[in-house]
């Protein structure tokens, strides 16, 4: 004898007939049809609850991550510093540095502020001094140049300059542009600022709007020369293994750099801009959580009105012998079935979208004639999305909870129905 002509009291749980009673109950039919619709948002609502949690989540990490890597790409893990002054003896700093376990690089650095102006405009910007075998080390702009070349950094006078810069100022490879720096020379009138023209080298794009806007490269000796600081420099830039574990190099680098020198961590000096990226993730994600919440009580309120209208067939079938196990067993199918399909597909939407989310801004922006992602406000020029599979196995699992759990009072109530009253007004 089949399942489905068994007794129900006799058949195991998750029988066949079981499955068979759930499907039909939510499929459409004329007299019963707003069951099967609430059920079509409930899927809908699970389906854009999950698939928003993954984007979400995704952006917020690929932004952090973009972010990251672009600012420490550029600035180092650590920088070491005098206090009140220039290192003058950098080169022997620089070798105890180096022989720190864990320490890949160090740079020697001479930085400082200018005001940079063409014929077309004048704009701040950051002068970074650096020689040519270590500007080469930073791939993030050596490996980005768009126009001119890197090539014999240290033997002239020619400047790299971020593009959005050189368009702000309207200069191209090969102009002039003249830098102006208040450390100049001390005149019986004050202190006279230092102006000097350089030619631009080279054009180069990181892909973060701020970066791009403000920085300006310059031979290390040059930059020596212009403010001033004769054989010393601003700072030693050093490069880690691990740049979460920064923290522990701490000691160790105080130890071989001196008591005198004082010691800044990324963590430290992006503190303010990484605790904020991580307040904001966690708000969306406790945000948009609200909306499986909004598709779960959709779940709940039709399988109430499910076992209302089903009343006489739960009777029917209590009295035929099946049990209130199989009973509750028929409804929590039923809407756990929702919840497992919606949850599949909204994780299937989620992931084609994160894998296609930059071909879909870039036409979502032509359709709508705006920029949704302004590389000005965000930083930077593209998109990002960065799927955590932890992350992404989390919300699966969350929302197939949520929907378990808002089968059972409905499917407890059908279970607990009198058949005896149920019949009697029939």
């Amino acid at each position: 004898m089949s399942d489905a002509t068994q007794p129900a009291g006799r058949t195991w749980p998750f029988a066949r007939f079981e499955w068979l009673l759930s499907m039909r109950y939510l499929r459409a039919r004329r007299r019963d049809g707003f069951i099967s619709v609430i059920a079509g948002f409930s899927f809908a609502g699970i389906m854009l609850g999950v698939a928003t949690l993954i984007i979400v989540m995704a952006v917020m990490n690929g932004f952090r991550s973009e972010l990251l890597g672009r600012i420490l790409g550029l600035n180092g893990h650590m920088a070491v510093r005098l206090a009140g002054g220039a290192i003058p003896d950098f080169d022997a700093v620089n070798a105890r540095l180096m022989g720190i376990p864990g320490v890949v690089r160090v740079t020697p650095l001479v930085d400082g502020q200018v005001m940079a102006s063409s014929a077309y405009g004048a704009a701040g910007a950051i002068v970074r001094g650096i020689r040519a075998e270590d500007i080469a080390k930073i791939t993030l702009v050596a490996d980005n140049v768009r126009f001119g070349t890197l090539n014999n950094f240290d033997e002239g006078e020619g400047i790299a300059v971020g593009t959005r810069l050189a368009q702000r100022l309207g200069v191209s490879v090969g102009d002039s542009l003249t830098l102006l720096s208040p450390r100049g020379s001390a005149t019986p009138f004050g202190t006279a600022p230092r102006v000097k023209a350089y030619t631009v080298a080279a054009l180069f794009e990181v892909g973060m709007s701020e970066f791009d806007a403000s920085f300006i490269f310059m031979p290390l000796h040059e930059a020596q020369r212009f403010f001033k600081l004769g054989d010393a420099v601003s700072a030693l830039e050093i490069m880690i293994h691990d740049p979460d574990r920064v923290g522990d190099m701490i000691v160790p680098v105080v130890q071989a750099a001196g008591p005198q020198f004082d010691i800044y961590t990324w963590q430290q000096t992006n503190a303010s801009l990484f605790s904020a990226l991580q307040v904001e993730r966690n708000v969306m994600f406790l945000i948009l959580t609200l909306i499986l919440l909004v598709a779960v009580l959709n779940i709940v309120s039709g399988l109430i009105m499910l076992v209302k209208d089903k009343g006489r067939d739960i009777a029917v079938l209590r009295t035929m012998g099946a049990s209130r196990g199989a009973v509750m067993r028929v409804f929590f199918i039923s809407g756990a079935s929702i919840g497992v399909v919606g949850t599949l597909a909204g994780l299937i939407l989620g992931t084609l979208f994160c894998t296609n989310i930059e071909t879909l801004r870039q036409w979502l922006s032509w359709l709508s004639g705006t920029e949704l992602f302004s590389p000005e406000v965000y930083f930077l020029s593209h998109m990002p999305a960065e799927m955590n599979p932890v992350e992404v196995l989390s919300i699966v699992a969350m929302a197939l909870g949520l929907s378990f759990g808002a089968t059972l009072y409905p499917a407890w109530r059908a279970a607990s129905l009198d058949p005896v009253e149920a019949l009697r007004y029939e």
